[in-house]
């Protein structure tokens, strides 16, 4: 304490700050009108102190996430569900989106973790990516189509001849810009958005249309899916996204363990 009180007179100009007397101190005439600035810099770290922790009880107690529309479809759920049964008091909200678009919700702060995909080669390289699964994809036919008894996985060539049903009147961006990896351009007869809709035009043999494992589960009963042999690795790969640099709040990191989790669950 004597030490300190000597820098701080030192650094004040060297004047004392107090009378050093036989039995303790007293307060110079310095010292006393120090001490209302002393008093008022103890009050601000205070209210800081005080404000740095409403902030981390915020974050701990709220989850932003986004995810691509499939990864909506089965892992997104169980991760949730694992989540809420650990962390059942933080406010969760979540957003739907394609991954360029949740890409630059997280890097402007909007949210704390995206669950993110290859496709459309999105630019993943400057974020934080945590892997969680790497997908096979599966081609829809109906079930009276020519393959739909098919054992083992398919080359996607055979359906180079095909009508498909895409999201999209240009593979390129899509999860069919993979055939044009394996050499052939796909004719997009049906241009179709929502995933119930491409089945039904499946169903009624009017093309085909590529599913990713993570929708694989909720294919209605007259459509068959073939498992695309996979050529060069795997049609796509799923990751959580953070902001690289950026401190995870006690809550992402409990919802990645919780995605981690879900993802070892997907059947492959």
């Amino acid at each position: 304490m004597s030490r300190q009180i000597a820098a701080l007179e030192a650094e004040l100009g060297g004047g004392p700050l107090f009378d050093r007397l036989p039995r303790g101190v007293r307060l110079t005439e310095a010292g006393r009108s120090l001490v209302p600035h002393a008093e008022a810099v103890v009050a601000a770290l205070l209210e800081a102190r005080r404000e740095l922790e409403a902030l981390r009880e915020a974050a701990a107690g709220r989850l932003r996430f986004g995810a691509f529309a499939t990864a909506d479809a089965a892992l997104v759920p169980h991760a949730l569900a694992l989540f809420r049964t650990r962390r059942p008091r933080v406010r969760v909200t979540r957003e739907e989106g394609f991954t360029p678009t949740l890409l630059d919700r997280l890097a402007a702060g909007l949210l704390d973790l995206a669950v993110v995909s290859t496709t459309g080669r999105a630019p993943l390289d400057s974020y934080e990516l945590h892997h969680l699964l790497d997908e096979p994809l599966y081609v829809a036919v109906a079930a009276d189509h020519a393959l739909a008894g098919q054992d083992g996985p398919v080359p996607l060539g055979r359906f180079a001849d095909a009508d498909w049903i895409c999201g999209s009147a240009r593979p390129e961006g899509t999860l069919l810009e993979v055939a044009l990896r394996q050499g052939f351009r796909p004719r997009v007869a049906h241009v179709v958005g929502e995933w119930t809709a491409k089945q039904g035009y499946v169903a009624a043999g009017l093309g085909v249309t590529l599913v990713p494992a993570l929708a694989a589960g909720s294919v209605r009963p007259d459509v068959r899916l073939l498992r695309v042999l996979d050529t060069g690795g795997p049609a796509r790969a799923v990751y959580a996204a953070s902001v690289r640099g950026r401190h995870p709040t006690p809550a992402a990191a409990a919802f990645l363990a919780a995605l981690r989790e879900a993802a070892a669950r997907i059947p492959r």
